[in-house]
């Protein structure tokens, strides 16, 4: 049953059913857009859950006397992890 605008989205349990058929109904190039629009909220997740992690390990480490990273530790980090992303996506593009 389609949900009418003045009524409240009920959030804890997503019709799937009612959304694959809202997604078939639209025209090819806006399917991509709902691609891409799941592929960007997972991807979101994926951060969150990462950043959780690592404040729940962050006391232990300190605990630990692990050394604080610095802002060019971290980049250093991030280009490494970068680069190897270019890497893989490159690889995956010849094949």
């Amino acid at each position: 049953m389609a949900r009418l605008p003045s009524q409240p989205r009920d959030r804890t349990m997503p019709d799937t059913q009612e959304l694959l058929r809202k997604i078939n109904a639209l025209p090819p190039d806006r399917v991509g857009e709902v691609e891409d629009f799941v592929d960007f909220l997972s991807a979101k997740a994926r951060r969150q859950a990462a950043l959780a992690h690592l404040l729940a390990v962050a006391p232990a480490l300190e605990a630990a006397g692990a050394p604080s990273l610095t802002d060019d530790n971290i980049q250093a980090e991030v280009d490494a992890v970068r680069a190897q992303r270019r890497m893989r996506s490159a690889s995956a593009d010849r094949s």
